[in-house]
């Protein structure tokens, strides 16, 4: 290594995307193994931005750094003044509550900056979860302590572990609690009795609530953001609104933690052209979201047909993906090993699906993917 790195990143290990396919493969892969949508923006969009590209964007210029158009339109989509989605309170977000990011690995890292860097303070988080929040921590030199969940009671949190681990005064405190709702990979949302907990939270502890996958749950802790200065909500373009390519998200939260995201965050960014993706997706987010429904039935009757097959057990899905893991009489010795079989598996048969955290994560895709999905687990399977 060296001589002038920092030594403890010789054992970090960095986030590996889950590899798109080899370019050798001389079938069409059906990509359900990142969660994102299976469909495309629609032509008319696309021609739209493509029209923004050619007529309207300055590539000479630097993009607008404030973000005050897509802040305003993101204030807009939250409250839900002009859609379906209500943030239940009659204080509404405004522009001045929201910071925008190169994805929420972005904001994730800004927000570690803002309260943990130089602070001697840590993360907790229950495992398994979206592994970036560890990953980045790690990268900052900031300590991760995990909890665990219990896999018999749909994925819920440790909460008797988790109150000993802020209460401990032995190591760095906790400074920041990390939630994912609905949590990935386990696709379980926060129950009443965790979001109680977190309510009793000291307000000298950050909470974060990663709502990535709002738009498939219905799901959110917006309307209680008035009242809680120490929680921020994170959420993402890359997912219901199919912009991944963009790399969009966006934070929800007091405006003093806004004007501190906003500090630490890099000049310029978001490129102007992902801007403009963003709102033009938020001006017609009544089309796109539009197949919401009909994914969260597709996602139940795949959920229903992995059951059938009688190897898995299969969780209860919030999101727009399942998890499950092989039975005991059928994962043998080495559970891990066989699930990377599987995994490998369907890869050569043409569909992509994520090993992680012990068990299977399948994103819903078309039907015709999700079909494919079942019958060629079940040749794997045998």
């Amino acid at each position: 290594m060296l001589s002038y790195l920092r030594p403890d990143l010789l054992d970090l290990a960095a986030y590996t995307p889950h590899p798109a396919g080899a370019t050798d493969q001389a079938i069409t892969l059906d990509h359900l193994d990142t969660n994102e949508s299976p469909y495309p923006l629609p032509e008319v969009l696309r021609a739209k931005l493509a029209d923004t590209y050619e007529h309207h964007l300055e590539t000479n210029r630097y993009p607008d750094g404030g973000h005050r158009a897509l802040k305003k339109a993101i204030a807009e989509y939250v409250n839900g003044s002009c859609g379906p989605i209500s943030n239940g309170t009659s204080e509404k977000i405004t522009p001045q509550q929201i910071s925008v990011g190169n994805g929420s690995d972005e904001l994730i890292r800004s927000l570690l900056i803002a309260t943990c860097l130089g602070t001697g303070g840590s993360i907790l988080a229950a495992m398994p979860t979206f592994s970036m929040y560890g990953i980045l921590a790690k990268t900052l030199g900031i300590p991760v302590v995990t909890i665990g969940r219990n896999e018999n009671k749909n994925f819920g949190i440790d909460l008797d572990a988790a109150r000993g681990a802020i209460a401990n005064t032995d190591g760095p405190p906790v400074r920041v609690v990390w939630m994912v709702h609905p949590n990935s990979p386990t696709a379980n949302a926060l129950t009443p009795t965790e979001l109680s907990w977190l309510r009793g939270i000291s307000s000298d502890v950050l909470v974060v609530i990663d709502e990535a996958y709002f738009e498939f749950s219905q799901q959110t802790v917006v309307g209680e953001l008035a009242a809680r200065p120490n929680w921020v909500v994170l959420r993402t373009f890359s997912k219901a609104f199919r912009l991944a390519a963009h790399r969009m998200g966006y934070a929800v939260g007091h405006p003093d933690l806004i004007q501190a995201l906003e500090k630490v965050r890099l000049p310029y960014n978001l490129p102007s052209f992902s801007q403009a993706a963003a709102l033009t997706a938020l001006a017609h987010r009544n089309e796109l979201l539009a197949v919401i429904p009909e994914m969260v039935r597709d996602r139940d009757r795949l959920g229903q047909n992995l059951r059938s097959l009688g190897k898995f057990q299969v969780w209860n899905s919030a999101a727009n993906f399942i998890y499950l893991r092989l039975r005991p009489e059928f994962a043998g010795d080495n559970p891990d090993a066989k699930l990377e079989e599987i995994t490998t598996a369907m890869k050569v048969k043409g569909t992509l699906i994520r090993h992680t955290g012990g068990g299977l994560r399948i994103t819903v895709g078309t039907p015709e993917e999700n079909e494919r999905t079942l019958l060629r687990l079940k040749e794997v399977l045998g």
